[in-house]
C-alpha cells in the first residue's frame, strides 16, 4: 500500500518536532510562562470580594489579559520558524523538491505537524480547568469553546509562520518575519479601541483580542472562524506559490 506524500512529511516532521531537544525546551518555557500567568491571576481574583466580578482566573486565562497574547507573538515564531526555512540553510529543499512530491504536499505536510505541535502546548492546561473546577463552578461551554478559540488562532498563526519560512533564507529572518506580521495584525486590532463607531467594526474583526473575548465567554462567532480559515488559505498558497516559484528557478 503506497503512502501519501503528505503522510510521509507529516509523519516525518511530527517526529522532528517530539525529538528536538529545541521544542522540549519551548515546551518547558510555555509551562512554566502559561502556569505563572495562571497563579497571577488566581492570585488577583483571590482578593477580590465574592461575587464583585463576573470573570473568573479560568475566563481570564483565555484572551482577557496582554499576558495570553504577547507571548504568541514569541513562541509561534519559534515553532514555525524552522519548518521550511532550516531545509533551505541545510540545502535540502532542493533535494526534496527533486522527489516526487508537490509543493502542496510539503507546505501541508510540515503544517500540519506544526498544528499537532500547537495542540500539544495547550493540553497541559487542562490542569487549570481540573484546579478551577475543584474550587468553584466551571462552565464547560465556555471552556470548549475558549479551545475552539486558541485552535483558530493557531491556525492562522502557524499559517503566517510557514508562509514567513518558505519565503526566507534562514531560521533567524524566518522569526523575524513572523513576529512582524503577527505583531502587525495584534496592532491593527487593536484600532477597535481607537477609532470611531464608523471603522470599530472593521477592526473588531481582525482583533485576536475581540476573537477570544467572544469564545471565552462562551460565544462561537462564526465570523472569526471565517477569517481564522480564509487568512490560513491564503497564506498557504502563498506559500506554496514561492516553493514553486523556487523549483522552476532551480
Amino acid at each position: 500500500m503506497r503512502v501519501s506524500p503528505l503522510f510521509t512529511i507529516f509523519k516525518r516532521e511530527v517526529y522532528a518536532f517530539f525529538v528536538s531537544p529545541m521544542a522540549y525546551v519551548l515546551w518547558t518555557l510555555w509551562l512554566l510562562l502559561s502556569g505563572f500567568t495562571f497563579w497571577l491571576l488566581c492570585s488577583y481574583y483571590a482578593t477580590q470580594p465574592p461575587g464583585s466580578s463576573q470573570e473568573s482566573p479560568l475566563t481570564a486565562f483565555f484572551g482577557q489579559t496582554t499576558l495570553f497574547y504577547l507571548p504568541l507573538l514569541v513562541f509561534v515564531p519559534l515553532i514555525t520558524m524552522r519548518l521550511i526555512a532550516e531545509e533551505r540553510s541545510r540545502g535540502t529543499l532542493e533535494s526534496l523538491m527533486t522527489a516526487p512530491i508537490s509543493e502542496a504536499h510539503v507546505v501541508l505536510g510540515k503544517y500540519l505537524a506544526a498544528n499537532v505541535f500547537w495542540i500539544a502546548l495547550w493540553v497541559p492546561t487542562l490542569l487549570y480547568v481540573w484546579l478551577t473546577s475543584r474550587y468553584g463552578d466551571v462552565d464547560l461551554g465556555a471552556v470548549a469553546t475558549s479551545y475552539l478559540g486558541v485552535l483558530g488562532i493557531g491556525v492562522y498563526y502557524l499559517a503566517i509562520g510557514v508562509l514567513m519560512s518558505a519565503i526566507s533564507r534562514n531560521q533567524i529572518i524566518s522569526a523575524a518575519l513572523t513576529f512582524v506580521a503577527l505583531a502587525g495584525l495584534f496592532v491593527l486590532g487593536l484600532g477597535q479601541y481607537v477609532f470611531g463607531d464608523e471603522h470599530r467594526e472593521i477592526f473588531a474583526y481582525l482583533s485576536i483580542w475581540g476573537h477570544m473575548e467572544a469564545f471565552s465567554r462562551g460565544v462561537v462567532d462564526t465570523r472569526y472562524l471565517v477569517f481564522d480559515g480564509s487568512l490560513a488559505a491564503l497564506a498557504l498558497s502563498l506559500a506554496v506559490g514561492a516553493l514553486r516559484a523556487r523549483r522552476i528557478e532551480g
